[in-house]
């Protein structure tokens, strides 16, 4: 699976990118036919709390899973993009089987 990260307004630290690599990579054992994963990372409003914007796409044959998430850290962020996508790869899986 191929993870592109866009860092939107800033740099995204090597750390964070390893971060973000090794939380999206895990979405593979939901659901392995993942062709290409994109995390978008956006500071809103610098110097405000819950400033950090976190989207998460997520290509699968057929469709595009998204899910976006407001946090105070980019961390917190990812951990619930990743989250709410793996219901959402849940789901697509088994309306696949029940076709």
């Amino acid at each position: 699976m191929e993870i592109k990260i866009q860092a939107i307004k800033f740099d995204a630290t090597d750390k964070l990118q390893a971060f973000v690599d090794k939380k999206v990579g895990k979405l593979e054992k939901t659901f392995e036919d993942i062709k290409s994963a994109e995390v978008q990372l956006k500071v809103v409003k610098p110097a405000t709390a819950m400033n950090k914007e976190t989207s998460l796409s997520v290509n699968v044959p057929g469709t595009t899973l998204f899910v976006e998430k407001t946090c105070d850290t980019f961390e917190e962020g990812i951990d619930q993009c990743v989250d709410a996508m793996k219901v959402q790869l849940t789901k697509f899986k088994e309306k696949l089987r029940n076709q």
